[in-house]
């Protein structure tokens, strides 16, 4: 896991038998390849040691929870080879979240966006403040949500995944995500979300570890599939990433940042 800030960073962190993974980027905890990889890595340990009995998923800074994928980075895409390589990374992590026998829990301080809206769907019990908007915003740069979709999706119901995916500039409200079904809960500052995620993270690691891994596996149920699902969603994007609509966006972005 890289230890140096200024390039990203996913931490763990043990207390007691919950199991902290942090990530963070400088540019708006948005999610190169690396980052991304430890991200699945961390997920992946954590989930199938025996003395994690429940996994908090939350990013580092205060305002923004997740900027999605590194335009950066997709900048750089020249082949389809690398474009299904990157788009992999959001793939894994969601099948990391989905596999683990153990409960994912999300903390969400600031705005989510594009593949940040996919970690929130994906993680087991979502956690927000009331800063902490949506955007599904591939469409806007010429790719589509076509990775974090099913997850999205699974959590939210097709209509609302729809209005997001096509109103590709629009933030929707933390209040719209949780009547939709995104945010389990909604609070008001940082430090009430902290207690509230603190909260449900201690009565889930005192319940009963073979109940729980029963109860995961059946919410879960119908995405088996998603192993080669997620990864054929991966290679349309790395396909549409490379065409010359997406990069020109993707470069437009990049010089307005």
């Amino acid at each position: 896991m890289n230890p140096n800030p200024s390039e990203g960073y996913v931490r763990v962190e043990r207390r007691g038998t919950i199991s902290h993974i942090e990530f963070f980027h400088p540019q708006s905890n948005s999610l190169p390849s690396a980052v991304l990889a430890d991200l699945a890595q961390a997920i992946r340990n954590e989930g199938h040691d025996p003395a994690v009995h429940v996994i908090v998923l939350r990013s580092g800074g205060d305002r923004v929870f997740c900027g999605g994928a590194s335009f950066t980075e997709l900048a750089s895409i020249r082949t389809e080879v690398q474009g299904l390589a990157f788009f992999s990374g959001f793939a894994h992590v969601i099948n990391a979240i989905r596999t683990v026998p153990k409960f994912v829990v999300g903390r969400v301080q600031g705005k989510a966006v594009g593949g940040g809206v996919g970690l929130a769907s994906a993680v087991d019990y979502c956690i927000a403040s009331q800063h902490a908007a949506v955007k599904l915003s591939e469409l806007a740069v010429g790719i589509g949500p076509f990775v974090v979709g099913p997850a999205v999706e699974r959590k939210m119901g097709l209509s609302a995944m729809s209005q997001l995916a096509i109103d590709a500039t629009e933030f929707r409200s933390a209040a719209w995500a949780q009547q939709h079904g995104l945010y389990a809960q909604v609070v008001d500052d940082a430090a009430a979300l902290d207690a509230a995620v603190d909260a449900l993270a201690e009565l889930l690691a005192g319940q009963s570890v073979e109940a729980t891994v029963a109860l995961k596996h059946a919410l879960w149920h119908g995405t088996e599939h998603w192993g080669e699902l997620l990864l054929e969603r991966a290679a349309i994007s790395g396909r549409l990433v490379r065409t010359d609509d997406a990069q020109s966006r993707i470069q437009a972005i990049l010089t307005k940042s």
